[in-house]
């Protein structure tokens, strides 16, 4: 029995065989959309937060999402269905077109379906790990038999969109092009194939605009809430998405539960004795401010006139609690604000692009949003680069400022964005508005290559011997006029300013040249009340902001934090990644680890040059579990989707 006539189906019409193609999309966009609705309907009490008047912003948010991966999944469809030469017209030919058209989409449905039961275990969309989890099950065959029977409305589901698909498929036969003059046909076919190929990368790119291809973190641009995220996503483009993405391997180093959390336990519940102190909060992350920039965190004893780049910051760490040890979790932009809006470091791949960036997290924005909390995000470059935007809103920031929406080509630099010094002016402005407590957070950008400076500033900044320090002269100047223009603010008196690098860039002092201190940055909070001042040399890094500033305020309820709580007098570290190797750094030792076996450890304090490997001294193995037990809390809570208290 023919498969039209098993679907009854009516008598159909010819079009144009371009347009039948953009039909059979337009058919699987539908779908999609429906696999979405169908999603949040069979699953109302994992989006308490979530109406159906919501939904069809979720939908519409989703449309590039279902479209890049309907344009995956259809490669081959569309090849066939394009390629210039006449006897694709053939009955035969036109069978398999449809066949292959009907296969490849019932296998992108399949998963939407699916994954409708499979996120209340998972609460996130399924991503390509599945595979390698399923692949080590020997029953399969009897646990998708037990699936189908206790999920049987999945599978009737799913029967029924097949045959939704085939019949408005159904409707319409392609036409071949009729062409007066025969030898146009190749040609013109030819020309089509090309425009249609462009068409379809603009599609997978998941727009013009976009400077990378979307990913599933870009969702998050259009929800209110993190949960909202996996509306927004579809099955099919996560799992394409993450295919051939490193995955984190679950770790078994401590068996114990009690054991491991007594080494490190990212639960943090910190108790106050006052009331949550609603103060403002400004955090700025400077761009690639190495700590040997600055003259103030340099200038000790055997180098008293050590000379830096940021007068201003040094006038401003006189006044503030700085950490003189602090190191950056990461080696790129992207890595930075994970780690300091939501205390996540990074190891093999950043968070924002890895198959685990749809995870639910618990960012500062989001829990001081439940506070009260007015929150935004300036990042002067254009919008969508980085994927800041995609995140901030991820993590919880209300609203985003970029490029786009400072309109203002004038203060352009040309590469990047906008020039530090207009941007942080309209970061303060922008601050000013917002309804208090607040938390406002910049990203610079100037101290970038090509290292463009204003040409009204030109030979206004020592130069140094890298046309780095100029920038950095310019940025530090932009800052001093920041907190000018706040100090004459309402606000300002009673709100607490961090400030810190996002990474470093390769060093140039001979001191800073080794696997440790390449990594290290600025970290400096400055409350103008002087409730925070001093010098602390204990070891901090980007992850321990989140957990510092909710114990400063007050916050007394449970979240999710790789970092430490410098406020406290417990033991503290750092880790970041580099060269395959998780790097640890603790009040003594230095120590890296391969991922089998300590490749190198240091008594830093004792061997400055790192010169001496102790790996197998017997007083190096607290930090040897404190590392295992970090990684075995990151890799298994990342995997297990267990970063937010539920």
């Amino acid at each position: 029995m023919k498969l039209k006539n098993l679907f009854n189906t009516p008598k159909n019409f010819e079009l144009n065989e371009y347009l039948v193609l953009i039909y059979r999309l337009f058919i699987m966009m539908v779908l999609y959309g429906l696999c979405r609705v169908l999603f949040y309907s069979l699953n109302l009490r994992q989006f308490p937060d979530t109406s159906f008047l919501d939904l069809p912003l979720l939908i519409i948010g989703g449309i590039n999402f279902d479209l890049t991966a309907i344009l995956y999944l259809n490669l081959l469809f569309l090849l066939l269905s394009l390629v210039p030469h006449p006897w694709k017209h053939t009955s035969g030919f036109q069978a398999i077109i449809k066949y292959v058209f009907y296969i490849f989409n019932s296998i992108g449905l399949a998963f939407n379906c699916i994954d409708i039961i499979y996120y209340r275990f998972i609460f996130k969309r399924t991503t390509a790990s599945v595979f390698s989890i399923l692949k080590n099950e020997d029953n399969m065959g009897a646990l998708w038999v037990q699936f189908f029977i206790d999920y049987w409305y999945i599978l009737a589901l799913f029967i029924g969109l097949i045959w939704l698909m085939i019949r408005l498929d159904s409707f319409i036969k392609s036409k071949p092009t009729v062409y007066i003059v025969k030898w146009k046909y190749y040609p013109t076919s030819v020309l089509y194939l090309l425009l249609a190929g462009g068409l379809i990368i603009l599609g997978i790119r998941g727009g013009v605009t976009n400077v990378k291809p979307i990913g599933m973190a870009d969702g998050a641009k259009y929800t209110s809430s993190p949960n909202e995220l996996a509306i927004v996503l579809n099955t099919p483009f996560c799992i394409i998405r993450t295919i051939g993405k490193t995955k984190l391997k679950r770790q078994n180093f401590f068996k114990d539960q009690k054991e491991l959390e007594e080494l490190f336990n990212p639960v943090k519940h910190y108790t106050h004795n006052s009331n949550f102190q609603k103060k403002n909060v400004v955090i700025i992350i400077l761009e690639s401010f190495n700590k040997e920039y600055i003259g103030a965190l340099n200038q000790n004893n055997t180098n008293p006139n050590y000379q830096g780049y940021t007068p201003f910051l040094d006038s401003l760490i006189k006044e503030s609690l700085v950490f003189t040890n602090t190191y950056a979790n990461g080696i790129k932009s992207v890595d930075a604000l994970p780690a300091i809006s939501a205390s996540i470091p990074v190891f093999e791949t950043a968070f924002v692009v890895s198959e685990y960036s749809s995870n639910n997290i618990n960012g500062l924005p989001s829990i001081l949003t439940k506070e009260g909390y007015s929150t935004a995000f300036f990042h002067g470059s254009h919008n969508g680069s980085m994927r800041f935007d995609a995140f901030a809103y991820k993590v919880g920031f209300q609203k985003y400022y970029g490029k786009d929406e400072y309109n203002n080509n004038d203060d352009y630099d040309g590469q990047w964005g906008i020039f530090d010094e207009p941007f942080l002016d309209y970061f303060g402005k922008e601050t000013s508005k917002l309804k208090e407590p607040f938390l406002s957070s910049v990203f610079t950008l100037s101290s970038h290559h090509p290292f463009t400076i204003p040409k009204k500033h030109k030979g206004e900044f020592p130069k140094g011997p890298s046309p780095f320090h100029e920038t950095i002269g310019y940025v530090d100047y932009s800052l001093s006029l920041f907190f000018k223009y706040a100090s004459q603010q309402s606000w300002y008196q009673n709100t607490l300013f961090v400030l810190v690098a996002d990474h470093s860039t390769a060093p140039l002092v001979d001191a800073y040249k080794n696997d440790k201190d390449a990594f290290a940055i600025p970290l400096l909070f400055f409350t103008p009340d002087g409730s925070l001042k001093g010098t602390n040399n204990k070891v901090a890094q980007q992850a321990d902001i989140m957990p510092t500033i909710l114990d400063y305020l007050g916050y007394s309820k449970p979240f999710i934090a790789f970092g430490n709580n410098l406020l406290s007098n417990k033991k503290s570290f750092s880790v970041n990644f580099k060269n395959n190797n998780y790097q640890l750094t603790t009040d003594s030792i230095f120590m890296r680890y391969d991922g089998k076996e300590i490749h190198s450890a240091y008594n830093y304090i004792e061997d400055p040059g790192l010169t001496r490997n102790i790996r197998d001294k017997k007083s190096i193995a607290q930090e040897k579990n404190y590392l295992f037990a970090f990684i075995q809390q990151y890799n298994n809570r990342m995997i297990d989707n267990e970063l937010a208290i539920k």
